[in-house]
């Protein structure tokens, strides 16, 4: 993954995986599967285990502890209405950066 891409992944990555999380509650290997499976293969598990940390302090998720066959409980991570509106806000963001930037290329900046 260039640097250029890992940057912009940084103000990003939230609300992929809160994007994600909508409507399905996941825990974090499955969550590192589903970004895989959609194209971003180059982030490392450590990555999002720590922005599950994050957006779990935030109060942005409900957390909860589920049996695993395989192991050690597994935390499962379900969006709450806090991060369903702060999800809401990035699209917003997202569609206004995304439209300027469109443009600025248009106009061949």
């Amino acid at each position: 993954m260039g640097k250029q891409m890992t940057e912009m992944l940084k103000g990003t990555l939230e609300g992929i995986v809160l994007a994600l999380l909508t409507g399905k509650p996941a825990y974090g290997y499955e969550i590192t599967t589903l970004l895989r499976d959609r194209g971003f293969a180059d982030i490392a598990e450590g990555t999002v285990y720590a922005l599950l940390v994050r957006i779990e302090q935030k109060g942005l998720v409900d957390v909860e502890k589920r049996p695993s066959e395989k192991g050690p409980p597994r935390k499962v991570y379900t969006l709450n209405t806090q991060g369903d509106e702060y999800l809401k806000e990035f699209w917003t963001t997202w569609s206004f950066l995304a439209e300027r930037l469109e443009q600025l290329r248009d106009e061949g900046n």
